[in-house]
């Protein structure tokens, strides 16, 4: 969920904060960040701060943020920084399947097209998007994937699941909202 919706500072120079902004509509999404991130730190504080509108952000702070997090605090957007999935969560199988789940409920949508159901992750990063890409066909699957240049002069990433999307739901525990 870090790598789609988080963000991480560090704004009093001694510990990294990790921050992931929510939408107050999906409570069991924000419930599933709280409890990874209390599972992961058990000593440090989790708080929710509220934003306008509906949403807010969880946050944390951990100078281990720094060791996990494929990016640095301080050093221009995750765009610049090319931020991707670390090696450690993709050489473990199980892991990889919890980071793409986070990674599709940030980034991605479950949807119906002509009556099939499709999977689909968009992004402005590369090599994020191809990590996606390398983590679904190590679960099996065969993702189409696509680079669009768009009005910005910026590329945008897709990767889709268009066969067996319906089991590819059920081995990472999505739904539809």
């Amino acid at each position: 969920m870090a790598l789609g919706d988080g963000n991480l500072s560090n704004p009093n120079g001694r510990a990294i904060r990790l921050r992931i902004s929510c939408f107050s509509g999906y409570p069991e999404i924000a419930n599933e960040i709280t409890e990874t991130i209390q599972a992961l730190l058990p000593c440090n504080k989790i708080s929710r701060v509220k934003k306008q509108g509906r949403c807010f952000d969880i946050s944390v702070y951990s100078n281990k943020l720094g060791e996990w997090m494929p990016w640095e605090t301080n050093e221009g957007s995750k765009i610049a920084q090319n931020a991707h999935v670390p090696d450690w969560i993709l050489a473990n199988l199980k892991f990889s399947k919890a980071c793409l789940r986070g990674l599709i409920q940030t980034d991605g949508c479950v949807y119906t097209d002509r009556g099939y159901p499709m999977v689909n992750f968009t992004n402005n990063i590369e090599q994020l998007a191809l990590d996606v890409r390398k983590i679904m066909e190590d679960l099996g699957f065969r993702p189409n994937y696509s680079r669009i240049l768009n009005d910005n002069k910026n590329f945008k990433y897709t990767v889709r699941i268009s066969r067996n999307a319906k089991k590819f739901t059920r081995i990472l525990g999505l739904y539809k909202a």
